[in-house]
């Protein structure tokens, strides 16, 4: 397998892991009595932050910010605000439904996002690939459908927790785009691909400011005085790894491997919330949801088989 491209499937594998620790993170916050904002404005805070940090430290990082031009920066402030519907509606939704049925409702994004992909960028290729989506979705299925039904949350929580995974596949179609992908393949724009920490930290800190403002019109207590001792560690454990961790190993992972196979290989991430959901929180995995995860995982395995013999080198710019 080319090393680019190996590269870019460990970014993605490391992003959903630490996407999938969020919900778990999350469900200790909402215990002490902080709610969905005040979690999401700490969250973006600190994850925006670390960018920063991270882009300023290293000179080639910094150079790369004044790559960027107006319409980069642009595009990069509108993927941060609309990933304020993605993340909103998804924790929102989290404050009544279990951690084990969201993990697996958004993953229905990654079809949305094959979908699109005929249209807007570089598409699923072969029938293994389009089986291996198959098998992953049938997975999430299974999945879900050994929730117990006794234990079924409010409508409303459900249809936030729907609502996510829509916006989320457009969310990274359009973050592939800017990365330099077409239909054609993936690669850099003209006049060079957007660097992924500076993008990162721009997308971060417009998302981060948005919930800012939402806090504000809520009238959401954010000052640290406000916030109970015991949400802490939750709030920094989603804002490193949830938060900067997840944002910058997807973009970086997606720009070698592009869109649709990167969100394939995501669905990896469901099961890893599922399983640490049960190990931590006691929710019990009944055995259908059990062949669910074994069949996500098959459907990871069989698009990487087929990937791995098909896929051209790759030659980007070192993060």
């Amino acid at each position: 397998m080319d090393r680019q491209r190996a590269f870019g499937l460990a970014l993605v594998l490391v992003s959903a892991c630490a996407f999938g620790s969020g919900a778990l993170f999350a469900k200790p916050v909402y215990a002490t009595g902080v709610g969905w904002v005040t979690l999401s404005t700490w969250r973006f805070a600190l994850g925006a932050a670390l960018a920063w940090a991270w882009l300023l430290l290293v000179p080639g990082r910094r150079a790369a910010l004044a790559t960027i031009d107006r319409r980069g920066i642009a595009i990069a402030v509108g993927l941060g605000v609309l990933y304020t519907g993605n993340s909103g509606t998804y924790y929102a939704g989290l404050e009544s439904v279990p951690v084990s049925l969201a993990a697996l409702i958004v993953y229905v994004y990654p079809a949305i996002v094959a979908v699109l992909t005929f249209r807007f960028g570089r598409r699923l290729e072969g029938t293994r690939a389009w089986l291996a989506l198959g098998l992953a979705l049938l997975g999430v299925a299974l999945a879900v459908g050994g929730i117990d039904p006794s234990a079924v949350p409010p409508a409303a929580g459900i249809l936030l927790i729907s609502a996510s995974p829509v916006i989320y596949a457009l969310w990274i179609v359009l973050v592939a785009r800017l990365s330099g992908e077409r239909r054609e393949g993936v690669g850099h724009e003209a006049g060079g691909g957007a660097d992924a920490a500076a993008v990162g930290a721009i997308m971060l800190t417009a998302t981060a400011a948005t919930y800012g403002v939402i806090s504000m019109v809520t009238g959401s207590p954010v000052a640290p005085d406000r916030i109970p001792a015991g949400a802490w560690f939750g709030l920094i454990g989603i804002g490193v790894i949830s938060t900067f961790v997840a944002v910058q190993g997807f973009y970086a992972g997606a720009r070698r491997i592009g869109a649709a196979q990167a969100a394939l290989v995501s669905t990896i991430e469901p099961i890893y919330t599922v399983a640490l959901a049960a190990l931590l929180l006691g929710e019990r995995l009944q055995p259908v949801q059990l062949v669910g995860g074994v069949m996500i995982i098959g459907g990871v395995l069989l698009a990487q088989a087929r990937a791995s013999a098909d896929m051209p080198s790759l030659r980007l710019a070192d993060e």
